[in-house]
């Protein structure tokens, strides 16, 4: 016999699973006419509680069951935290709200500059190869 806090935990946590998905953490892809592709990135969080007791009876009348309450609530913040915009030789961050930002958004916005300068350093090797085998 299932107990009846199951069904309120069921209940709770298909709506979560309901409402987010991948698509509520990085949004659609929104394609401008130069070709940026520009994607919106959000932050989710959310809780979840359950909770109930079985009520003893004074007095009942014999019988083994007890009246049951409970309840379950849930919670969920979505904040949108930036934009990756994806043009034809770069990717960058650009966040929303600067002020508040962690190291870990920090090191995301930096990873993109160094991919440009790695590149860049890859290009001029190549082109000071072929250009020293031409010789």
């Amino acid at each position: 016999m299932t107990h009846p806090i199951q069904g309120l935990m069921e209940a709770s946590m298909k709506n979560i699973k309901e409402m987010i998905d991948v698509n509520t953490i990085i949004g659609e892809p929104v394609q401008t006419p130069d070709g940026t592709t520009i994607i919106p990135v959000s932050k989710v969080a959310f809780g979840f509680g359950a909770g109930g007791s079985d009520i003893p009876v004074k007095g009942g009348n014999g019988t083994a069951e007890t009246p049951f309450g409970g309840g379950s609530g849930a919670g969920v913040s979505i904040k949108p935290v930036g934009f990756l915009v994806v043009g034809a030789d770069q990717i960058k961050l650009l966040p929303i709200d600067s002020a508040g930002s962690t190291p870990v958004d920090k090191l995301f916005e930096f990873i993109p500059q160094m991919v440009d300068k790695v590149n860049h350093i890859i290009k001029e090797k190549k082109e000071k190869k072929e250009s020293t085998t031409e010789l």
